[in-house]
């Protein structure tokens, strides 16, 4: 993309689980049903089971440490002989043919069901003793933590291993010739399907969402036996993976003439506030043995806030006609204008406003398809100066980094566990999302579509060349371009969705003109299924003046911005030391925008301060300088961060000393299970701005303060209870949205200081300890503009708890979360508190989780018992399914006055 300025005006549009007008129900001609409930499941093949059932052979794992750095170069695939009998990928691979864009790659599928004998796959296996599962599912959440040995890549949680899933299916007479497709959102990972001891299909990858064809198996009128087989090897991921199929799984059914799987692509010309020019494309299939001729149309209707649908259609299509042979697709194309169309725009300045599409098809007078999805309407433009702009506006990316595990709830997609997580990134003065590293849920994009967040949609964390010895690059030869176009069709009409990343801090950074041949195949396939959207590779380590950079449209740098090891401490280490890059990239590539993708992975641990308090901005975190190895804690003084990168006061001032970056992607929003850094002994990670519980670490504060500059806030640190500390100095920090402020101790003044040039943070290092009350007064502008204050507190003397909402659904999903706080007799929140807590659920609800944000804590999520950590420990509830009342939380401590909380469980 050698153009200074690149516009894209575009609807977009995505499939959601039909919703179908009253007049059509009674002869639906498109189900998509939950099959989430009913399954059973166990872990581990059949004990004495000689049937091979490994989709292909492994290289051997020598040595089984996951405790590299994550800047670690990735090394080169260890070759393999074919296998010569006895693997399932020759049954497999054609279940991604749909997405190999030349036929004569297409696979050919074997003749015979290899594992039909296996008894788990048959209909007369009795498996009452398997455990009785919902999905989503994760199999190793509930742990137990693996607290010794080389686990803590992987979140010291039992995610590998082999994982068995069986439900029956009643599939009715009435459906006899129709398609009947099982669809999956995510499974980790190899997943195998058999319906009624027959071999189906599967897919490899744990993050895609696929399908396969139920159809020539099913029993019509009678009982069906789905097994799902999955295989999730060890030593194949860098961060907590989960297990199981984690995210929901779908029956559809279809005529054999529909519209094809994730088949509507609709593009927009001269978007603007008075008209958008709509183009739009929907792909039908013929599955039936004879010619047919069908009609295409579409209607639009605007969706409320709530998403329901506006009875009137705001425009209609004209109707297209096809004529196709068996077996042939085609696409009906049509454009219409939508006058003063409401546009989809990030918050506060702009309103998510959607649309639904109604795609109807007609054979002669017989309606045999209605596909729905939800679109925005939005003009996006990248250009190298300012940025990027949505509808006119600058949008600066105030971006974090997230990865796909839910804390407590594991890898199991959660909705509202998911809409929690990016409520509290929008109060932060978040308007931007990296998935990390990996496809994400599709609910997560109709959230972010909803909400209104901009999305960087990320495809694959290796490519040929591997990061640990069972990733990826195993399948990235046979199946990288299947899960390209998986991941670009399925989302590519999300309005969310503003960037397509084809890698992260890939190998073939370091292999020249060769790695920039498989970057160049990857961002072809995404230009041929999304030519409306730039591509882009997140880089560590390529500079400039190599290849890869020059293959995508948008530059993506992880800490290269700030520069890497530039401390003299670094020089003589044979680890990655890069000057700053930004000028080197903006010269190179003038007219490309540049964005930190991966800015600052800062560390702290919530609640604890260590001292002496360094003088710098940001500094590696060693003993005595920010850390403790013995007692594996960071100090929340916000100074300190990865060797490679750099604290938020450094990103602040290296981007505003080069406005033309667009923006960064902080690492990362919330903590996550797995890449134990800096300690790996640890459970999961010290970088994110909220903890994995929820709670907000400081610097959610100094993220606020420059993210929402009109909101009046000040934020003190550290806490003020230190009888240990009295008469010592004890550094005392203020994270404000103001530009000056004065710090008061029991009522003196401390002085009264004004933000400097590149300085985001206000500091007073000499203030001496006493007990009492800490306070601060922010201004701006010469005038008051918002004050905080600390006090001591007590011994700690009772339980309080408060719930996120006083009300959730009776559904057995919704969640409620409260967080329970030690007090002393005055309420003030006892900042070093650890008491043991019990909890019960009483009532319409029951008990899901818990945790306290320790990320040294190995206390299982699943059970109601744990220790408070700086005085704060969270509970989650869910409703019974069917359940209505209320719903009462206990919390009891030795020692303590009980805390108790309700919630009352609704119908809707």
């Amino acid at each position: 993309m050698p153009q200074k300025f690149l516009r894209i005006a575009l609807i977009v549009v995505s499939f959601i689980a039909p919703a179908f007008a009253a007049s059509e129900s009674a002869a639906a001609p498109r189900e998509r049903v939950s099959i989430n409930e009913g399954w059973r499941f166990r872990m581990g093949d059949l004990e004495g089971n000689k049937t091979p059932l490994l989709y292909d052979v492994r290289p051997e794992v020598t040595d089984a440490r996951d405790d590299k750095a994550a800047d670690s170069t990735p090394e080169e695939a260890a070759r393999l002989a074919a296998a010569k009998q006895g693997v399932l990928k020759p049954w497999i691979l054609p279940t991604g043919n749909a997405f190999i864009k030349d036929p004569a790659k297409r696979r050919v599928r074997p003749a015979g069901d290899p594992g039909g004998e296996v008894s788990f796959v048959r209909g007369d296996f009795d498996d009452s003793g398997w455990k009785a599962v919902t999905l989503p599912h994760d199999w190793a959440i509930a742990g137990p933590f693996l607290e010794e040995g080389n686990y803590g890549g992987m979140g010291r949680l039992p995610s590998w291993g082999i994982g068995w899933y069986r439900k029956k299916l009643e599939i009715p007479a009435g459906d006899a010739g129709k398609l009947i497709r099982l669809e999956v959102d995510g499974a980790m990972a190899y997943a195998t399907v058999w319906l009624n001891g027959r071999l189906v299909g599967g897919w490899p990858f744990g993050y895609s969402s696929w399908q396969v064809d139920l159809t020539p198996y099913v029993n019509f009128g009678g009982e069906n036996q789905l097994a799902i087989r999955l295989d999730n090897p060890p030593s194949s991921s860098r961060w907590y993976p989960g297990g199981g199929i984690y995210r929901n799984v779908w029956l559809t059914k279809t005529q054999t003439v529909r519209v094809a799987q994730w088949g509507t692509f609709v593009k927009a010309r001269e978007v603007s506030a008075d008209a958008a020019m709509v183009d739009v494309a929907v792909t039908v299939v013929n599955g039936s043995q004879e010619k047919t001729v069908v009609e295409v149309a579409t209607a639009i209707h605007a969706l409320a806030a709530d998403g329901t649908r506006e009875a009137k259609a705001v425009v209609e299509l004209p109707v297209t006609s096809l004529s196709l042979a068996p077996g042939e697709e085609n696409v009906a194309s049509g454009s219409v204008e939508i006058g003063t169309p409401r546009l989809w725009g990030p918050p506060p300045t702009q309103t998510p406003h959607r649309y639904v599409a109604v795609t109807r098809v007609m054979r002669g007078e017989e309606l045999v398809d209605v596909y729905e999805t939800r679109f925005g309407i939005r003009d996006v433009q990248w250009d190298a100066e300012r940025g990027v702009l949505v509808n006119g506006e600058r949008i600066r990316l105030q971006g974090v980094n997230q990865h796909h595990d839910l804390g407590a709830l594991g890898a199991a997609f959660n909705l509202r566990a998911a809409e929690r997580q990016l409520e509290m990134l929008r109060e932060l003065g978040c308007n931007a999302i990296r998935i990390s590293h990996n496809p994400p849920a599709p609910e997560l994009l109709e959230l972010t579509d909803r909400m209104g967040f901009l999305v960087i949609d990320e495809s694959f964390d290796c490519w040929e060349r591997k990061k640990t010895p069972l990733d990826f690059h195993l399948i990235f030869p046979d199946w990288s371009e299947q899960d390209m176009r998986a991941l670009v069709r399925r989302d590519r009409n999300h309005p969310s969705v503003v960037l397509w990343s084809i890698g992260n801090e890939v190998g073939e950074q370091y292999t020249d003109a060769a790695g920039a041949a498989v970057a160049k195949k990857l961002h072809d396939i995404v230009r041929e299924e999304d030519p409306t959207r730039p591509t882009t590779t997140a880089m560590n380590w390529a500079k400039a003046d190599m290849p890869l950079p020059a293959v995508v449209g948008v530059i993506n740098l992880n800490y290269q911005g700030e520069g890497i090891r530039q401390e003299p401490e670094f020089e003589g280490t044979d680890r990655i030391r890069t000057p700053p890059q930004y000028p080197n990239f903006r010269a190179k590539f003038p007219g490309k925008v540049i964005i930190s993708s991966e800015s600052a992975s800062a560390f702290s641990t919530r609640g604890v301060y260590l001292f002496p308090v360094s003088p710098m901005v940001s500094a590696p975190v060693r003993d005595g300088r920010g850390g403790d190895s013995k007692q594996h804690v960071v100090t929340s003084y916000e100074l300190h961060a990865v060797d490679f990168g750099s604290t938020a006061d450094k990103v602040f001032a290296t981007q505003d000393k080069h406005p033309y970056v667009a923006g960064e992607f902080v690492w990362t929003g919330w903590d996550h299970l797995g890449e134990p850094t800096p300690y790996y002994a640890a459970r999961g990670s010290y970088c994110g701005i909220i903890d994995m519980a929820g709670f907000k670490k400081d610097r959610f504060y100094l993220y606020q303060s420059r993210w929402r500059p009109e909101l009046p806030m000040a934020h003190l640190l550290p806490h003020w209870t230190w009888p240990e500390r009295v008469g010592e100095v004890t550094p005392v920090h203020v994270f404000t949205s103001g530009d000056e402020a004065e710090v008061f101790l029991n009522g003196r003044s401390q002085g009264r200081k004004k933000k400097g040039a590149y300085e985001y943070r206000l500091r007073w290092d000499e203030v001496v300890y006493e007990p009492g009350k800490l306070e601060v007064v922010a201004y701006k502008n010469g005038k008051e503009w918002a004050r905080d204050e600390v006090r001591t507190a007590g011994e700690a003397a009772k339980l309080e708890l408060t719930v996120d909402r006083a009300a959730i659904r009776g559904d057995g999903k919704d969640l409620a979360f409260v967080t329970v706080r030690v007090t002393d007799k005055d309420g003030l929140t006892v900042p070093r508190a650890e008491q043991s807590l019990r909890f019960t659920v009483e009532g319409a609800g029951e008990f899901v989780a818990s945790d306290n944000g320790d990320p040294r804590s190995f206390e299982p999520f699943q059970v109601p018992t744990r220790k408070a950590f700086s005085g704060l420990c969270l509970v989650i509830v869910r409703a019974k399914p069917g359940a209505t009342g209320e719903i009462k939380v206990t919390a009891k401590a030795d020692g303590l006055t009980t805390g108790t909380t309700t919630i009352t469980a609704a119908r809707k």
